[in-house]
């Protein structure tokens, strides 16, 4: 376990200049779990490759009691198969998901998660902010950071508008507290729009910490209660070009060539279409959006 980090959320600092995105070359498209979250890893894979995605990101550990998730550690069959799933298509593991940095978080038994990573070659663990205590939050989060990169693997800290780590310059404290290298932020437009963030704030983050982004659309209004923005967030989201929030511009201000991991659930859409429908419609928009070349 890391010493105690004293974290110091400040406001961000000016711009800098730099690698920033060049919207038309940023065209390696993810598949977040969260767009089709019935699919389970062997059928998401198949899913991504056939709409165009390079990669995807799975959720291993639960997030809420009703919502899937797929323990790749302990269910040796369906790994087997995803394995298969990823050499038949060729489409990559980028992250996976969801560490849940609570108070009593037990971190030595979250080694298997990271064996598994390692195995599906994932570059990337997804932790959320759930302690209040923000010297131990980045006590923990440089604890996990350290239990990756036993794996060569790091480890990005996402920020929520119903955390008290609620904006890209108090996620950035948390990281740079803790001091380690393969530590970094994760941005979803949805949360960063949320959240109140405007493009600019990305200035004062270094370009190695945002080593891929979420992306999504969702209405200008912003919800006025929780519900409302969980509503939103785990249910039914735009998109990309389809709301609101000004996505190009975010990403104008992120690092060149990093992932576009597309994390759009459309509940009613994946109802009523099924989940391919969302998986194609996603991507379909963020191309069209971007102007980005078909992926190959």
């Amino acid at each position: 376990m890391p010493g105690r980090a004293v974290v110091n959320v400040i406001a961000p600092a000016r711009p800098r200049c730099g690698s920033r995105l060049k919207l038309a070359t940023m065209t390696r498209f993810s598949l977040a779990h969260l767009t089709a979250l019935s699919l389970a890893p062997p059928a998401l894979i198949r899913a991504a490759a056939d709409a165009g995605y390079a990669s995807v990101g799975l959720r291993l550990v639960q997030v809420t009691p009703e919502s899937p998730h797929y323990p790749l550690m302990t269910d040796k069959p369906m790994l087997r198969e995803t394995r298969a799933a990823m050499a038949e298509t060729g489409v990559t593991v980028n992250d996976m998901e969801f560490i849940r940095i609570a108070p009593d978080i037990d971190i030595p038994a979250l080694e298997p998660f990271f064996a598994i990573g390692a195995e599906l070659g994932a570059g990337w663990a997804v932790a959320a902010p759930y302690d209040p205590d923000l010297t131990r939050l980045a006590d923990r989060f440089g604890a996990l950071c350290q239990l990756a990169g036993r794996y060569k693997q790091g480890v990005v800290l996402e920020f929520f508008p119903w955390t008290r780590i609620n904006s890209v310059a108090s996620a950035n404290a948390v990281v740079q507290a803790a001091g380690q290298a393969n530590g970094g932020i994760l941005v979803d437009t949805l949360h960063f729009d949320r959240c109140g963030n405007v493009p600019a704030d990305l200035g004062a983050i270094a370009p190695a910490r945002m080593p891929f982004v979420h992306v999504c659309d969702a209405p200008a209004d912003r919800p006025t209660t929780l519900e409302g923005l969980l509503h939103h967030a785990r249910a039914e989201r735009l998109p990309p070009g389809e709301g609101g929030i000004e996505i190009k511009s975010v990403l104008a201000h992120m690092p060149a060539d990093i992932p576009i991991a597309l994390e759009v659930p459309m509940t009613e859409l994946s109802r009523s279409e099924g989940p391919g429908a969302a998986v194609r419609r996603a991507i379909d928009a963020a191309k069209r959006l971007l102007d980005a070349p078909p992926t190959l």
